[in-house]
């Protein structure tokens, strides 16, 4: 049965999840704050709304994925979206945001007599190109079960949780994601430094327990000096603050995210590298270490 969807925000992730969702026969309508990146869209088959709100009218399942948790809130309650949404309706928000803005967001709308799942993914541009996302859900479980066949193009949904159990993961996932980018650019750089040959030594550790995405594809990248954003270092900066927000919150520390926060900020501001992939954490590791980075792919 197909669905018919609203999409607001059609950036890195949501332009490929937009059209995994087109390939599978969904009726489609997008909408981009800069409409040059919705556009391309209208091509494969979808609607491209002049607003925000004029792309909700009628959708049974409006999917927000946009840059943070301010962002979210003011395009949903600040531009007549909220009020737009056919009541019945369900809001998924696939953006990475703070749990308890996600909550409240839920509550906010089920008021209006909208239901509300926060969903957000994890496998970067890649992932949402191939429909192999990593999709962490807090909601009830009904609204999970009813939104099945919106899912699955896009890529693996599980629920973990009431309302904002799915950002709390995708906090989790972040963490290990940012630590585990850290821990690579340090073993990139011993192995290079000591004279190893990175895709031998990449090889060795296949199938080990020090193997991952993280050391196969992000380690790769660091070797070839390329740096093309898929995942934003500015975006992996926003999320590791939110842990620090939750783990705050929760009372509790986490002094690796802590540490790995640190050296985000430095590559962002100090080395203006915010708009690179977060893989670039190698560059501030090299700067640190007084290595001038190789140009660039």
């Amino acid at each position: 049965m197909t669905t018919s969807v609203a999409l607001l925000g059609t950036g890195l992730m949501g332009f490929p999840m937009a059209r995994r969702l087109l390939a599978a026969g969904h009726e489609l309508t997008v909408w981009n704050r800069d409409q040059s990146k919705a556009r391309p869209l209208a091509g494969e088959g979808a609607r491209v709304a002049d607003s925000a709100a004029a792309a909700v009218r009628d959708a049974t399942h409006i999917i927000t994925m946009l840059t943070d948790g301010t962002v979210v809130d003011q395009v949903l309650f600040d531009t007549g979206v909220a009020e737009a949404i056919t009541a019945g309706a369900t809001v998924i928000d696939m953006s990475s945001i703070q749990p308890g803005q996600a909550r409240e967001h839920a509550r906010r709308l089920s008021a209006l007599g909208i239901s509300h799942l926060d969903a957000p993914v994890s496998g970067g541009t890649g992932g949402a190109e191939a429909g192999t996302l990593a999709i962490m859900v807090g909601g009830e479980t009904e609204t999970f079960d009813k939104a099945a066949n919106l899912f699955s193009p896009m890529g693996r949904a599980i629920r973990v949780g009431p309302s904002g159990a799915g950002q709390l993961a995708k906090l989790a996932n972040q963490a290990i994601v940012g630590i585990a980018i850290g821990a690579v650019a340090e073993a990139t750089l011993l192995v290079s430094e000591g004279g190893g040959d990175l895709d031998a030594f990449r090889a060795a550790l296949a199938g080990g327990f020090a193997d991952s995405t993280i050391l196969q594809v992000h380690g790769q990248r660091m070797q070839a000096n390329d740096f093309a954003p898929r995942g934003r270092a500015s975006v992996q900066l926003k999320d590791l603050n939110n842990v620090l927000l939750e783990a705050r919150e929760l009372g509790i520390q986490l002094p690796l995210v802590e540490a790995i926060r640190d050296r985000f900020v430095r590559l962002a501001n100090d080395l203006d590298g915010g708009n690179l992939d977060h893989s670039a954490l190698f560059i501030e590791l090299l700067d640190l270490n007084g290595r001038p980075p190789a140009p660039r792919v």
